[in-house]
């Protein structure tokens, strides 16, 4: 069967997107889009996805079967089929090891969501979950606590996931989330961090409950 090529050709450019960016380096990360109800595009294990093309994509149903690609998927395909049954309206995850959120991640230390107006209006809450071994069930289920609410997940010890409606959204709140990582470093290193007021957190909440995303996947200006 024939893959969509819109699909295909923005799976390729995000992969590169996050080599090109220093977020993945070697073939660590995966990205998976959902195709349809019963299918999935998913990158596949063991490859540099800075240097992908359509025939190493591989696509598997809801329940992780491989339906077409030579290759297998990625190791990470647990996590991904569990953010796609837990919410309906997910369509892309993406997951690298960006180094300033991994950081973040290896210390154990949450990145808190009320210190920049974009975060909170495009992001929401980025969770810390707790350790689970790679490429095992463990990983989604480190999730469950957290897959309701969050669009960004900090994987403790592993990386950072993001998701979205569309394949965009999920990357832009991956390069937002390992931008923000970066800021948050940098201020400690000058010894203070102010946070946003609580008011105007709770009212740019409220702008992101009734705006919501783009429809392009595009992120509003402030």
């Amino acid at each position: 069967m024939a893959l969509p090529t819109n699909f295909v050709d923005e799976m390729i450019e995000v992969g590169r997107l996050l080599y090109d960016r220093g977020l993945i380096a070697g073939t660590e990360g995966n990205i998976s889009v959902r195709l349809d109800e019963q299918r999935i595009l998913i990158t596949p294990s063991g490859l540099p996805k800075g240097r992908l093309t359509a025939d190493d994509l591989v696509v598997v149903d809801s329940e992780g079967r491989q339906l077409e690609g030579r290759k297998a998927a990625s190791s990470e395909l647990p996590m991904h089929l569990k953010v796609y049954k837990k919410r309906s309206e997910v369509n892309a995850c993406v997951h690298s090891h960006a180094p300033y959120a991994t950081s973040f991640a290896v210390a154990g230390v949450e990145l808190t969501g009320n210190i920049l107006p974009e975060v909170v209006l495009f992001v929401g809450s980025i969770s810390l979950t707790d350790y689970a071994p790679p490429g095992t069930d463990a990983v989604g289920d480190s999730l469950e606590p957290f897959i309701g609410e969050s669009t960004a997940f900090l994987l403790r010890n592993h990386g950072l996931l993001t998701i979205g409606r569309d394949l965009r959204e999920a990357f832009y709140r991956h390069e937002t989330v390992e931008q923000y990582a970066r800021i948050i470093h940098h201020a400690r290193q000058l010894g203070n961090i102010d946070s946003i007021p609580p008011e105007d957190v709770a009212r740019l909440e409220r702008i992101r409950r009734r705006m919501g995303p783009d429809p392009a996947g595009q992120q509003r200006d402030l």
